[in-house]
């Protein structure tokens, strides 16, 4: 009800027509809609209601032409029915005596329906317009946390790169490269939130996965013989979920840049972000020197990076398997709708 208060034609027209141009011919397509609807009902019951089609026309201008529309549909409605439909017929004077008071009656019906229909409307239109204000406030608040989280983001990641630069080559700095790209990763999907054609509060995985590839790329120094394809099918998920699968993506790719290849110089590191019909899935593979089961099996709740990954699954809603050959490894994440 309240989006039917809100239309507004000598409003919206306005750049078009005068208002009370819209108004009059708002009136006239109102009066005329009850003239045909009358028309048809007189073919199987002549003469019921005479007034009665007269009120949903006089309602629907008043709401959407405001209350001079309304009036004028009244008095187009009021004087075809005396006319016409009042006998004597294709007459406006003489009529019995009991039409009088009830033509009275149907005028002060008809100014009560564009009194309330009046009211109605400009309620709505206050609580719109101040709706409007607040949503502009809001965006604006936004606004600001967006780029106060930006700058912490940027701040956090600095912080960590100095670190890492500082400690050298040793096992410190590897685990601060890490914890950089994480942070990276979430603020990656944090920048997405505010952006491109997914509604407010979703992440457009598209563009986000491959822009994650491409950071992992420049950051793992993989533009050499190991080269890293990125593919993507779009989907807005929640930032979390989001934020989730893309840490997966994170630890995945790294942890293939790192210890797929052994002292290989060349491979190929691939990621798939698939719809399907039940949900979506991931596909992180390499052409590497591949795992054995019984090191998979190891492996699995074992270690920080395996624990990570195991947890963002979990928040991601899927779940995870491993397969690995003489060819490579391949790690499916099925997700859920």
């Amino acid at each position: 009800m309240g989006r039917i208060g809100e239309l507004d034609l000598p409003e919206r027209l306005a750049p078009f027509a005068p208002a009370w141009v819209t108004q009059l011919l708002f009136a006239l397509v109102c009066a005329a809609a009850a003239v045909v609807a009358r028309v048809f009902v007189d073919i199987f019951a002549p003469g019921a209601g005479p007034f009665a089609l007269g009120y949903p026309a006089v309602l629907v201008a008043a709401l959407f032409g405001r209350w001079q529309a309304g009036a004028l549909a009244a008095v187009l409605v009021l004087a075809h029915t005396w006319y016409f439909l009042l006998p004597p017929l294709n007459s406006f004077y003489p009529k019995s005596p009991s039409d009088g008071p009830r033509l009275l009656v149907i005028v002060i019906a008809y100014v009560i329906m564009i009194a309330v229909a009046e009211t109605f409307r400009r309620a709505v239109r206050r609580a719109a317009a101040e709706r409007d204000r607040q949503i502009a406030e809001r965006d604006l608040f936004l606004e600001e946390f967006d780029h106060r989280v930006k700058n912490n983001f940027t701040l956090v990641a600095a912080l960590l790169d100095m670190q890492r630069r500082r400690a050298g080559d040793g096992e410190t700095a590897g685990a601060l490269a890490s914890a950089l790209a994480r942070v990276e990763s979430i603020a990656r999907a944090h920048r997405h939130l505010y952006r491109g054609t997914a509604a407010p509060g979703e992440v457009d995985m598209a563009t986000y996965i491959r822009e994650l590839c491409s950071a992992l790329e420049d950051a793992l120094f993989l533009r050499g013989a190991i080269a890293l394809a990125c593919t993507a099918d779009h989907a807005d998920l929640p930032r979390d979920r989001a934020v989730s699968i893309g840490l997966i993506v994170n630890e995945l790719v790294t942890n293939a840049a790192k210890h797929a290849f052994g002292d290989r110089v060349d491979g190929s590191i691939k990621v798939a972000f698939e719809a399907r019909q039940a949900g979506w899935r991931l596909i992180v593979a390499d052409n590497g020197q591949g795992i054995s089961p019984v090191a998979i099996a190891e492996r699995r709740g074992t270690g920080l990076g395996q624990r990570l990954i195991e947890g963002f699954v979990r928040q991601a809603r899927g779940t995870i398997r491993t397969e690995s050959g003489a060819e490579g490894t391949t790690v499916t994440v099925d997700l859920e709708a």
